[in-house]
């Protein structure tokens, strides 16, 4: 069975295992095995030193028009196409991360490090922490990292805890979601740092500090040295803010609005990844634009295949779950943004309204 657009829920599905009963990894062994036959597996480094290249090649442009420019508010156009670009490298570095670029893993690890803290501004072991545990338990309350609270709760019963101004806002945080989203660029490279200078273990620490240090150092010098105060702090307010906007507006629609699982669900792999994920359709300005992030489902039924074999693997899955008459959520980018406002709005209603009665509230909640 295949669904087009999910209406918005805050729903917990509790579904029952697939496969044949004795092997519930039947189903998807079976979809492996004909992805790997075709080489969809394989890797396809030319086409990302091609990607490599290209955005080397827009980042040089952006520093030759941040030179030509000088003392110029026009130079808010390149610190806007900075963030457009490094949220290109930061699709790269999620990529590196799933040992979709080189066979071997260091190889890999040392890609996703480099572009991640040198090139972003963002903490690979933190980064490779968090994603790990949403791949292996996604939209699964209580084990996956993307749906606990935080400004925005994702969660009924989370929201239904809340209180004051906590309780306001996400009563209306389907329409602040997006406008949040402009502050994430400095949430993120907040995370880096109290991970590199936390408690917690962090793989290559000392690289990873020096690689942040360098690269936060010598960002803040070259913009306050080339550009006046007002400007500087202009220019790095522009740029963080569409570098949060655009990361954030290609994660959003991959999950939010779908089911959420039980804690303890037993579901096998193949249908919990694909009854929690939804694809966006778009074609191949969609790949460029969600750097693959469009084609989810199958990111993560096979989180190691290179971008450019995604789509050739949607019309093996699209086929496949509906033989097998599994669920596949598949639509528009705006469509998408408008169902992850409802849910988030739906979600927010069980936060008690602080301008409620107090006696109207006790009669209401029961």
């Amino acid at each position: 069975m295949s669904a087009t657009v999910p209406a918005p829920s805050v729903r917990i599905v509790k579904t029952r295992p697939g496969g044949n009963g004795k092997n519930p990894t039947t189903d998807y062994s079976g979809l492996l095995h004909t992805v790997r036959n075709l080489g969809l597996l394989r890797r396809r480094r030319a086409y990302y030193w091609i990607m490599f290249a290209a955005l080397a090649v827009a980042l040089g442009g952006v520093v030759t028009g941040f030179t030509l420019l000088g003392d110029s508010w026009f130079q808010l156009l390149m610190a806007g196409a900075l963030g457009i670009i490094l949220t290109q490298f930061a699709f790269l570095a999620h990529e590196a991360s799933h040992r979709q670029v080189f066979e071997s893993g260091k190889a890999n690890d040392r890609a996703g490090r480099y572009l991640a803290d040198l090139v972003v501004g963002i903490s690979y072991s933190w980064w490779m922490n968090k994603h790990s545990r949403h791949h292996g338990k996604p939209n699964t309350a209580g084990l996956d990292p993307d749906i606990d609270p935080d400004f925005i709760v994702f969660q009924k019963e989370h929201a239904e805890k809340l209180t004051g101004i906590s309780a306001f806002l996400a009563r209306r945080q389907g329409y602040l979601f997006f406008p949040a989203l402009l502050g994430e660029g400095v949430n993120l490279h907040l995370h880096a740092f109290r991970t590199v200078f936390g408690r917690g273990k962090v793989d290559r620490r000392g690289l990873e500090i020096t690689l942040l240090s360098i690269r936060i150092i010598g960002y803040l010098a070259v913009i306050f040295y080339f550009l006046p105060l007002g400007m500087a702090f202009a220019f790095i307010g522009v740029q963080m803010a569409v570098f949060g906007l655009y990361m954030g507006s290609t994660f959003a629609p991959n999950h939010k609005g779908m089911p959420i699982l039980p804690r303890d669900s037993k579901v096998d792999f193949l249908r919990r990844q694909v009854l929690t994920s939804r694809n966006i359709r778009g074609g191949f300005v969609m790949d460029i634009f969600m750097g693959g992030l469009n084609y989810q489902v199958e990111h993560h039924l096979f989180p190691n295949m290179p971008r450019p074999h995604l789509r050739r693997a949607q019309e093996i899955v699209r086929e496949y779950c509906k033989t097998h008459d599994i669920e596949y959520t598949e639509t528009g980018l705006v469509n998408s943004y408008r169902i992850v406002v409802e849910y988030l709005n739906r979600v927010g209603l069980a936060a008690r309204d602080p301008f409620e009665c107090p006696m109207v509230a006790q009669f209401h909640h029961r």
